[in-house]
């Protein structure tokens, strides 16, 4: 890796990907002075394009005229599949069957060959390795190639450019091909500039081998950010990590929802998990930022719908704005009245209401009345909480009850 090599990539780039905003995130993180690096709104929605396009723009006529093939979740096959159509060159993607259909159709629609691979991102990969030898193509590895990891640190020539003044850089982590891009470019050029790193908690790999020494290959990977979710990183980007990112950290998957939902709320801007693992380690404090001018890199806004409308629902429950209440009451008239009542003088919203009558652990004159509500916060669900207690009604612990949750 050499800074003219990223300097180049930046070149050749110019009339390819986008140079993306960097916009104010004030109120994201509390005492950071936080800014976005909209690699979400990224031509194909995600940073992927620049390291394939650049890649691909180094390949002799010879290698171009066999044509590229490459293995991908998804935003990796869009950048390969976009880049191969700008240059001409036949592109064959291997997926994982698991993979969101939106990410397989839109990889389609770029022009490229898709091979659906059954099982995992593996898989995959074990695939796109023997059609190549099959097939004599080139492979556009999705993280651990030099030119690729190139084409990704223009992202860190173009951060350094619109905020000169930057302290700290905050880059999603799975196999490494960005950070990696990103640190060595900013570090070469502004060496006092930290670089943190964030991974999945369940797709740590990256982490676990810096913590080790060495690298590391996990079992399995556990995490719907299926964008970073590398069970083991790359030769390259393990040794440009040791030696240029200043620390990595991990997120829960219920902190990456709620970056999530922040951003589509505060923001009113779309990530995919992968891309608001960053915002997540901002907002719940797993790096000190504190008076720091801080950019979050949004790596990508690929997430498909459903998983996005699970995500919001469970970012709403983290944050204590819906919740479901089961209160063990005697059946009779006037219960429920009295129950919306107290919830109603507190602000809350009641959005479903189920009876159960039919639990043997009650009595018989009794049941169990589960409640939908809509919140503002976790504050006000304990005032609504105390209030019934106060009116003597009987909030349950426990386990769920014919699916209504006890809260």
């Amino acid at each position: 890796m050499t800074l003219d090599k990223v300097y180049h990539a930046a070149y050749v780039l110019k009339d390819a990907a986008r140079k993306t905003d960097l916009i104010a995130a004030p109120d994201l993180c509390a005492g950071g002075n936080v800014w976005l690096k909209s690699e979400n709104l990224q031509v194909t929605g995600s940073f992927k394009l620049r390291g394939a396009y650049y890649k691909m723009s180094q390949l002799s006529e010879d290698e171009k005229a066999k044509g590229v093939i490459a293995c991908s979740a998804g935003n990796h096959a869009q950048g390969v599949a976009l880049a191969a159509a700008k240059n001409g060159i036949p592109a064959l993607i291997c997926i994982p069957d698991s993979a969101p259909i939106s990410k397989i159709e839109a990889t389609r629609s770029y022009g490229a060959e898709v091979e659906l691979v059954k099982g995992s991102y593996d898989d995959a990969y074990a695939r796109a390795l023997e059609l190549q030898a099959e097939q004599g193509r080139t492979f556009i590895h999705p993280f651990d190639d030099e030119d690729v990891i190139a084409g990704q640190g223009t992202i860190g020539l173009e951060i350094l450019d619109q905020m000169p003044d930057v302290e700290a850089i905050v880059v999603p982590v799975g196999g490494g091909g960005l950070i990696s891009g990103v640190a060595f470019a900013v570090k070469s050029l502004r060496p006092q500039v930290k670089v943190y790193g964030v991974q999945a908690a369940g797709a740590a790999s990256m982490l676990r081998s810096i913590q080790k020494g060495k690298i590391l290959t996990l079992d399995a990977v556990s995490t719907f950010a299926d964008g970073i979710a590398v069970k083991q990183p790359g030769e390259n980007t393990f040794a440009l990590v040791r030696r240029y990112v200043d620390g990595i950290v991990d997120v829960s998957e219920d902190e990456v929802a709620s970056a999530i939902l922040a951003l589509i709320e505060r923001q009113k801007m779309i990530s995919e998990g992968a891309g608001a693992v960053a915002v997540a380690a901002a907002m719940y404090g797993k790096i000190d930022l504190e008076g720091r001018k801080t950019v979050c890199l949004l790596s990508g806004g690929n997430i498909d719908v459903n998983i996005l409308s699970r995500v919001i629902t469970r970012g709403l429950v983290n944050s204590g704005r819906n919740a479901n209440l089961t209160i063990a009451l005697i059946d009779k008239p006037g219960q429920l009245e009295g129950v919306s009542r107290i919830v109603s003088e507190h602000g809350g919203n009641v959005v479903s209401v189920q009876y159960d009558r039919s639990d043997p652990s009650m009595a018989i004159n009794s049941c169990f009345l589960t409640l939908g509500l809509e919140t503002r916060d976790h504050a006000q669900l304990q005032e609504i909480r105390a209030a019934l207690n106060g009116a003597g009604f009987e909030i349950v612990e426990g386990p769920t009850v014919n699916g209504s949750c006890r809260v």
